[in-house]
């Protein structure tokens, strides 16, 4: 015979690449997204929301940046590394995200051009950074009682997702 028995069958649109940047290979459609917000140092045995990114079904992302900020009521303590008492986590669908599962200190500090970090966002990750107080007693004056947090990073649409014919069951 002159040909194979078996011939292949191109890949539906949805499974094939998508256009990506020759450069970081993240897809040419990414939009960025940026989210921060403060509070109170939390109560003992508390814990306090500081950022949270959801992605929608059927889409992916990558996390870039994650920023940590520690205040007094006046403002920004400049130079402020460690924060005794404190648990610093990001979560992905609620479950610490390694290696940042067990942070007592400022690793990427706000403001200073922090280290970046490329993890990838299953789809329809939700992405929370929260600080925890183990028991810790309330700050006195001139130390920390404001916290802050920014998670930073691309979504996009990722086809693979959204097509239902490439995950229908062959029928027997």
């Amino acid at each position: 015979m002159n040909g194979s028995l078996v011939q292949r069958a191109r890949a539906p649109e949805s499974d094939r690449a998508l256009a990506a940047c020759e450069v970081c290979g993240l897809p040419l459609d990414s939009e960025p997204f940026d989210e921060s917000g403060f509070g109170d140092v939390p109560g003992p045995g508390q814990e306090v929301l500081l950022a949270r990114f959801e992605l929608s079904p059927q889409y992916c992302g990558v996390l870039e940046n994650f920023s940590q900020y520690v205040g007094d009521r006046q403002g920004l303590l400049s130079g402020v590394m460690e924060t005794p008492g404190l648990l610093w986590q990001l979560r992905v669908n609620h479950r610490p995200l390694y290696p940042y599962v067990r942070l007592e200190h400022i690793v990427n500090p706000w403001g200073f051009g922090s280290f970046p970090v490329v993890i990838r966002l299953e789809e329809a990750a939700t992405l929370e950074f929260v600080v925890r107080n183990l028991n810790a007693p309330a700050p006195p004056a001139g130390r920390i009682a404001r916290v802050g947090g920014r998670l930073t990073g691309r979504f996009w649409y990722n086809p693979r997702y959204g097509d239902a014919t490439s995950h229908a069951r062959p029928r027997r």
